[in-house]
């Protein structure tokens, strides 16, 4: 059975590579406060279809390269990007 995470997008500069943080809660063994944490996974996106702040699901993999071992099942939720314009449509008319 192969793990399915869910994390958030911080970096989309490389092609067809995103880093994807997963968060996790724990309770610190000695003093039992509950500690966050996050953990970096370099995922595999073909298509380049998620951007930073793009809330995502990913699958386990064989390794894709040295750091690799994610691949993108979904985008499932779009984060704090900008909505795509045409430039048609942000032109101003002409007379």
């Amino acid at each position: 059975m192969r793990r399915q995470l869910v994390g958030v997008v911080t970096r989309d500069q490389n092609s067809k590579t995103r880093r994807v943080e997963v968060p996790r809660l724990y309770r610190h063994p000695k003093y039992g406060k509950i500690v966050r944490a996050r953990t970096v996974c370099h995922v595999h996106d073909e298509k380049d279809e998620s951007r930073n702040g793009d809330t995502v699901e990913i699958v386990e993999c064989r390794p894709r390269s040295r750091t690799k071992r994610w691949e993108l099942v979904r985008v499932i939720q779009i984060g704090n990007r900008a909505p795509q314009v045409s430039e048609t449509a942000g032109a101003a008319p002409q007379s």
